[in-house]
């Protein structure tokens, strides 16, 4: 099998609405970048990442010039070798992990268009479906609350309140929701905005109130991080900490959290996504997988994760439901929360490009 082309296309996707997150401008629209691979035996893949500086850290101009040099390497590579592949385009996921995360899904794709199988059977295939948290962004308390019984409408059990920038409003926010939702799981993100007091106070304030507490002080406070789990009645995830299997490994060696969330766009797709997912499975932390505002296609490839793996326990994969005109189309399902697999070849999606 051999790859005869491979394309690079950017698209700027604009939000419903602008959301805001801690210490963060307000974000109205992000940069996806889709690649697609062709084979002389007529398959075609898709990838896809996103260039978003607040969310990943990576300037559009530098993912984008990644994935154009990644592009000229893929008619070099065996499709169906994916380590081999994935090796050749490591320099390029050194300098990007967003753009080496738009051709690890692409070749995963491909991989399971070959095999004819639905790419979460190939990864593991445990489960077919997984509840998922959808986002309640920073608002006032009684916007929040109109927002969280919006969501319980349309059949979301489960929560994850966005908080960071005024510790005191969050426990407001989230006691207000849980009052007029009792029966709701609830989590708190705070984005790494909390000092390690302020995180423990909140901890506190929250007990037996919420699931668990998403990267609660900075992404580079790992000290601060097993201080706060140690004391915490509830379980801490690391988030913006995990970036990729180094940092993973330095997490749980140094006991600093009860689980790691993982992101595909910032540790470079599924491939070390996997890797993070085995290490959180041998030091006996949860995994979450997680997703920015991103198209439906790389949700589809969280699934894929979150579906081959006992490990994983949470999931919160909603990026894709506030972006207007997403060119892919999900060909799971979302039915009262839970997110279903269906037993099609690849990622499962269409793209419109």
């Amino acid at each position: 099998m051999q790859i005869t082309k491979a394309e690079v296309i950017p698209v700027e996707l604009k939000l419903r609405k602008p959301v805001r997150m801690a210490h963060l401008p307000e974000i109205a629209a992000i940069t996806a970048i889709f690649v697609r691979l062709e084979t002389r035996q007529g398959h075609t893949a898709w990838g896809c990442t996103i260039a978003q500086p607040d969310l990943t850290g990576e300037k559009p101009a530098d993912v984008l010039r990644a994935c154009r040099e990644g592009a000229d390497l893929a008619v070099d590579l065996h499709p169906t070798n994916l380590e081999y592949s994935l090796a050749r385009l490591a320099p390029i996921g050194q300098a990007s992990p967003a753009a080496l995360c738009a051709f690890d899904l692409a070749l995963h794709d491909l991989l399971s268009l070959v095999a004819d199988m639905p790419l979460y059977r190939i990864l593991g295939g445990f489960r077919n479906k997984i509840q998922t948290s959808i986002t309640i962004p920073i608002a006032p308390v009684s916007d929040s609350v109109a927002m969280a019984r919006d969501c319980a409408r349309l059949g979301y059990r489960m929560l994850k309140i966005k908080g960071g920038m005024d510790p005191e409003e969050d426990v407001r926010r989230v006691k207000a929701i849980h009052t007029a939702l009792p029966n709701h799981i609830l989590r708190l993100d705070a984005d790494g905005g909390y000092t390690m007091q302020q995180a423990l106070d909140v901890a506190r304030a929250l007990d037996k109130v919420v699931e668990m507490i998403e990267q609660p002080t900075p992404a580079d406070d790992f000290p601060g991080l097993r201080q706060v789990k140690e004391i915490s009645p509830a379980p801490i995830l690391a988030d913006q900490s995990v970036r990729g299997p180094a940092s993973a490994l330095e997490l749980a060696a140094n006991h600093c959290v009860d689980g790691l969330s993982v992101k595909l766009a910032t540790c470079g797709g599924l491939h070390c996504a996997r890797q993070i997912d085995t290490i959180a499975r041998a030091a006996h932390l949860t995994t979450m997988v997680s997703c920015f505002i991103e198209p439906a296609l790389l949700v589809a490839a969280g699934l894929s994760l979150a579906l081959s793996s006992p490990n994983v326990r949470y999931g919160d994969l909603d990026g894709n439901l506030d972006l207007l005109d997403d060119p892919s189309i999900a060909g799971f399902r979302l039915e009262d929360g839970w997110l279903i697999a269906t037993d099609v070849p690849g990622l499962g999606y269409r793209v419109e490009l």
